[in-house]
Order: C-alpha cells, then sequence, then structure tokens
C-alpha cells in the first residue's frame, strides 16, 4: 500500500506539464494559477480533516511553500526554454540528486552497505535514464519551430528550481509535521511567493483561473508525496515520486507535439526504461 500511495505523485505530478502547456498562459501565470489551485485543495482537506496547527506548523508551511514557488517558477521558465520533454527529464535528474543524498547523508536513511549500494545504483538509473530522455541528436536536428530556445537560460533556470525544490522537501522532512496540517499554511506560502513572481508582470486573466486545474494535481500529488516520506524517507519516497517524468516525457512528444528523431525517441525509451528500473529497484529496497 505504501508504494500504491508513493506512485499517486507519479501520474499527478507527471502531468503537470502537460496540462500546464494545454491551458497556455506565461510561467508566471501557470504558477500562479496553479497555487490559486492548490490553495482551494488545501482549504477543502482542511476542512474535512481539522487537523490541529500550530506556530510551527505555520512558520515551517509558510518557508516550504515559499520556496516551493521559486521552484515551480523555475520549472515552468526552463520548460518553456527547453521544452516539457527536455525540461522536465533535467529538472528531475538535477532533484534527484540533491533529495537522494540530502536523504542518506543528512538525514541518516541509508544506515547499511546493502543501502548504499541498492539507493546509489537506483539513484544511477535514474539520472542516467532523466538524461538519455531529454538527450538530442546533433547529428539530425529537428525542425526549427521544435528546437529549444534557450538552452543557458533554461539550464539556469533549473538550477534555481533545483535549489527551490530542494529547500522545500528538506525543510518538510527535517521538520516531521503532519502532512494534512502542513498543507493549509503551505499553500498560503505558494501563493505569496507566486504573487511575487506575478507582480507588475502577470496579467491576472483566463489563463491564470485556467491553470488553478494543475493546482489540484500537484495538491493530490504533495498529500502523497508528504505522507510517503514520512512512511519511506525522503531517498526513496521523492525519487518514487519523479518517475513521472515517464509520462511528462511521453507526453511531451505525443500529446504536444514536440518534434523526436528517430535515434531522438530510442534514447527516451531507453531512458524510460532505466527510470522504471530504478524505480522498482527503489521499492525493492524498501520492501525487504
Amino acid at each position: 500500500m505504501e508504494i500504491l500511495v508513493a506512485l499517486v505523485p507519479m501520474f499527478a505530478w507527471g502531468s503537470i506539464g502537460l496540462v500546464s502547456a494545454k491551458l497556455g498562459g506565461d510561467a508566471n501565470q501557470q504558477t500562479l494559477g496553479m497555487t490559486i489551485g492548490a490553495f482551494f485543495f488545501s482549504l477543502v482537506v482542511f476542512f474535512v480533516t481539522m487537523p490541529v496547527i500550530d506556530g510551527k506548523v505555520i512558520l515551517i508551511g509558510l518557508l516550504s511553500g515559499l520556496f516551493w514557488s521559486v521552484g515551480q517558477n523555475g520549472q515552468f521558465h526552463g520548460m518553456k526554454y527547453l521544452g516539457v520533454s527536455v525540461g522536465l527529464p533535467l529538472s528531475t535528474g538535477m532533484q534527484l540528486i540533491l533529495n537522494t543524498v540530502a536523504g542518506a547523508l543528512f538525514f541518516a536513511e541509508w544506515t547499511q552497505t546493502r543501502d548504499y549500494a541498492l539507493g546509489v545504483s537506483a539513484l544511477i538509473l535514474l539520472v542516467i535514464g532523466a538524461y538519455l530522455t531529454a538527450r538530442q541528436d546533433g547529428e539530425s536536428p529537428v525542425e526549427a519551430g521544435s528546437k529549444m530556445l534557450d538552452f543557458p537560460k533554461g539550464f539556469r533556470a533549473l538550477i534555481s528550481s533545483t535549489i527551490g525544490y530542494g529547500a522545500y522537501t528538506i525543510l518538510i522532512t527535517w521538520a516531521g509535521l503532519d502532512p494534512l496540517a502542513i498543507i493549509l499554511p503551505q499553500s498560503i506560502g505558494m501563493l505569496i511567493g507566486a504573487s511575487l513572481f506575478a507582480l507588475r508582470k502577470t496579467k491576472v486573466d483566463r489563463f491564470v483561473g485556467k491553470n488553478t486545474l494543475s493546482g489540484l494535481l500537484w495538491g493530490i500529488g504533495n498529500v502523497c508525496m508528504l505522507i510517503t516520506v514520512q512512511q519511506v524517507g525522503l531517498a526513496v519516497g521523492f525519487s518514487l515520486s519523479q518517475m513521472g517524468i515517464i509520462i511528462s516525457t511521453l507526453g511531451g512528444i505525443f500529446i504536444l507535439g514536440e518534434k523526436k528523431t528517430k535515434k531522438e525517441l530510442r534514447y527516451v525509451v531507453n531512458g524510460c526504461l532505466l527510470v522504471i528500473i530504478g524505480g522498482v529497484l527503489l521499492g525493492y529496497m524498501k520492501a525487504t
């Protein structure tokens, strides 16, 4: 059951890039709309479960939400410059390195030689898989309209995204608070951060309203990820949640129409297989 809950973020978060791309809007509008949707989701969860919220929950929730807004805004910008099928796998690989290492070293989630052997092997597979899904065919470039707009800008955006996302997950894991209690103050922090990004730069229109749908997807994935991290640890729980790159990568190609050469399609298939194997290895590591 733990592994099934851990896989919910894979489907929910893996669909966000596709849904946001279909809904339209710039990166700031997508971030703002998403946070509004996440806020309404957290309100519903709060009134249904009525968790206890104290000063520590409010403080940690607000800070983690602000960090998240940095991460999500950077990721949306990265996808704008690199495309969903390239930007999201790269973002995933960078996050996997940071969060898995943090879980293993800072939170001592790997205590035996076996844990390090299996964990490092799984991480290597996940990172190589993410790299292959984003790899381009330099010998046979795709149509001009489908090329990456600006790799340096996109990569810089993903660096800031990784730092923001990393601080968000590490802070919550360190605090060890009730996931159902923290999501309301967290969503308020997210909304504040997104509003600051959008201040004087973003027109609040139908695109912001449409992107509230991606916020509902994120909220579902977030609750399941927080519960999973408490049950199986950050290194395993977060890594399993990031297997959604399979959905986002294939969806970017077949749903959004991002062009790939035959060689790039082979890279994508091999990369997805490695991600699946890495995720299964992490699940096996926790189950045995």
